[in-house]
């Protein structure tokens, strides 16, 4: 039989949109900015990929009997404890064989069925299962079925080369599918590994490995299944580096617990995330990031990750033993690999030579537009060099750098994201966010476009360079604690709607918001809190008023803040989680020419989220002042008098930087660095 008919998988890479470089002033930004193009890739691939139905009596017997095996039927032949499939056909494996190896050497173009229907197999010298030759082969699990390949640490190779490297291997497409259990032992390198497409539909996995765990070298694809993987090098993989239109991953469904030494996911271009259930603990977890021996975050920005690798027992080097792993059902819950130092591994030219431990990698793009990930990574949670879009999903997060990471254009348009430990919480060359219900925490800025001190050591992440660089919210809830910036803009900074509240730095040196060029504001709702001396306050040119007070005394850790209009009607109640001197407010109800109240402590009623009140009753305070919105923006002290001339560099507005982007054109929204502005608005 030949294998013919082609399913064609769709994957959506973002392309690069408009965006101008530096200038200084900016105007509105396109209401409706540039779409990301599709780029279509196909994978060969036949209705066989989810047909897991086959037919006892039709297919081919191979029984394992320990240290031999026989074969029921033509298009098999048996050596020892060697089985060769050579042609096109269902083969059913059941049995066990101690020491040998199922080989499928069939013809080009055929399509090799092998149901595993309680097989278990052991190869001390090669892969346990070998497809050297086919046009895909389809591994089958029996439903109700236990299924085990193991391989052992060394390899021959008679024939010389080094493949096969996985325990289970394919020259060509493979194919997984069926509802039965299998457990595979990568002793030597990978657990299973196609040096093609590597496709999953279905079944329960156990993997681990030394190295990686799934690997397909030309793609990735997965439609459904359950997957525990714990592996030395990273969990799932495509590295094809030699053709843009390959090295790709796409993941539509599925539950994953994986464990990973280096990156939990890691596409070589792009990754496309539709929905499934991550587990994700890379590099040893955000515990990790603490480093021995060098500084963290020595290779910013790129596939690599800090300079930094772990010792111990993860293993990327061909041979050596995997890490422990308890056997049972794939999906459950799997031992954490015990802690690991990091050091540095100095090259022979004297550069330093990381590894790459993030939860989700890609090399050029990604988009995720469903699926709830919990992920604890020593490095990026969810990381690109390219652009990153996020539709939708639940993200859980732990990392000890960036919660999500673009070299390009980071935008999130939907979403639940917790992030609960991170050096900064958002970093891309330009960030936007569309919607979403964002909490996150960070050690250093909360939401950073372009760049800044990675970890400890003082370089600067890598971005596309000449670029003009921005934060952009226009919808969504936005909550951000941060023990440096706050929201920190290495261009400009704007506020066109949704909630965003800051939880800013209590000590001087950073400020709740910091951007280089304008801050501008035309909708939505700010409350931004935090230490005095660097307060930057939003600019003049913005069409939404704002309030920037400075307090006479640093204001305890949930003090409420409330500012009410003349006839004591609530607008805005904040109570911030940390100590704060200064304050910025913005809300649409705000008018310029009218009078409000400013009062601290005191009592609300209702429920806070993230400490917003919104214009929930408030009684019991203390009045500080009367205040009239005298401009754009009003800044004064707790008394009511007007604050003037600048403290720390920025209270009265502007930049502490050059930035801003050339004709006073304001970028569109989905604009990507580097290109030209997009129409204003």
């Amino acid at each position: 039989m030949k294998y013919t008919g082609k399913l064609t998988i769709a994957l959506l890479v973002l392309a690069l949109c408009a965006l101008p470089l530096s200038g200084c002033a900016e105007s509105a930004p396109s209401s409706a900015g540039s779409q990301p193009a599709e780029l279509v890739q196909t994978v060969a691939a036949s209705s066989e990929d989810s047909d897991d139905s086959w037919d006892p009596s039709d297919a081919v017997k191979i029984t394992l009997n320990g240290t031999s095996a026989t074969a029921e039927g033509t298009g098999v032949s048996v050596s020892g404890t060697t089985v060769t499939i050579t042609q096109a056909g269902t083969y059913q494996v059941s049995g066990q064989l101690d020491d040998g190896q199922i080989v499928v050497d069939a013809g080009k173009d055929d399509l090799v069925r092998l149901v595993l229907n309680g097989a278990s197999i052991t190869c001390s010298h090669s892969a346990g299962i070998y497809a050297k030759q086919a046009g895909k082969t389809v591994l089958i699990l029996a439903e109700g079925t236990q299924n085990a390949v193991t391989d052992g640490s060394e390899y021959l190779y008679p024939d010389g080369g080094d493949e096969p490297d996985a325990a289970i291997f394919a020259k060509d497409d493979l194919t997984i599918t069926g509802q039965g259990q299998l457990a595979v032992t990568g002793n030597f390198h990978n657990g299973i590994g196609s040096k093609d497409n590597l496709i999953v539909t279905a079944g329960n996995l156990s993997v681990q490995a030394v190295n990686d765990g799934l690997r397909g070298r030309d793609s990735v694809s997965i439609v459904d299944g359950n997957f525990a993987i714990e592996s030395g090098g990273d969990g799932i993989k495509s590295n094809n580096d030699e053709d843009t239109s390959k090295g790709w991953i796409r993941l539509d469904g599925g539950t994953y617990q994986i464990t990973a030494g280096n990156d939990g996911i890691q596409a070589e271009t792009s990754l496309t995330v539709t929905g499934g259930t991550y587990t994700i603990v890379a590099g040893g977890g955000s515990a990790n990031a603490a480093v021995q021996g060098g500084d963290f975050g020595q290779n910013p920005g790129g596939m690599g990750g800090p300079s930094v690798r772990p010792e111990g027992d993860m293993r990327d080097d061909r041979g050596g033993t995997p890490p422990e792993f308890e056997g049972g059902p794939a999906g459950a819950q799997q031992p954490i690999p015990t802690a690991v130092t990091f050091s540095v591994t100095d090259t022979a030219d004297g550069s330093n030579q990381s590894d790459s431990y993030k939860g989700i990698k890609s090399g050029t793009g990604m988009t995720i537009s469903g699926g709830s990930f919990s992920i604890d990574a020593a490095d990026d949670a969810v990381h690109t060099n390219g652009d990153l879009t996020v539709e939708d999903g639940n993200f859980t997060i732990s990392t000890g750098d960036d919660g999500f990471h673009a070299d390009g254009a980071l935008a999130i348009n939907g979403g639940s994201i917790r992030i609960n430990t991170s050096y900064e919480g958002l970093e891309g060359a330009t960030v936007e966010i569309n919607g979403g219900d964002i909490h996150l925490t960070a050690s250093d800025d909360g939401i950073n476009a372009a760049g800044g001190s990675d970890g400890n050591t003082g370089r600067t992440d890598t971005f596309r360079t000449g670029s003009g660089n921005y934060i952009r919210i226009t919808s969504g809830f936005v909550l951000v604690d941060a023990s440096g910036d706050g929201l920190d803009s290495n261009g400009a900074l704007y506020l066109d709607g949704g909630t965003v509240l800051i939880n800013g730095p209590t000590s001087g040196g950073n400020s709740a918001i910091d951007y280089d060029g304008v801050c501008e504001i035309t909708g939505g709702v700010l409350a931004a809190a935090g230490s005095a001396d660097m307060a930057q306050s939003p600019s003049d040119s913005s069409t939404q008023s704002s309030l920037m007070v400075n307090f006479t005394q640093v204001q305890e850790a949930g003090t409420l803040v409330n500012l009410s209009d003349a006839q004591g009607n609530t607008l805005l109640t904040f109570a911030p989680s940390k100590s704060f001197q200064n304050i910025v407010i913005s809300t649409p109800d705000l008018t310029q020419g009218a009078s409000y109240q400013l009062s601290t402590g005191g009592s609300c009623d209702g429920e806070a989220d993230g400490g917003y009140y919104g214009a929930s009753a408030y009684s019991g305070g203390t009045k500080l002042s009367d205040i009239t919105l005298s401009a754009a923006v009003t800044r004064v002290a707790q008394d009511g008098t007007a604050m003037t001339g600048s403290m720390g560099g920025g209270m009265m507005g502007g930049g502490r930087g050059q930035g801003g982007f050339p004709n006073g054109e304001r970028p569109g929204r989905g604009a990507a660095p580097g290109d030209a502005a997009a129409p204003g608005r």
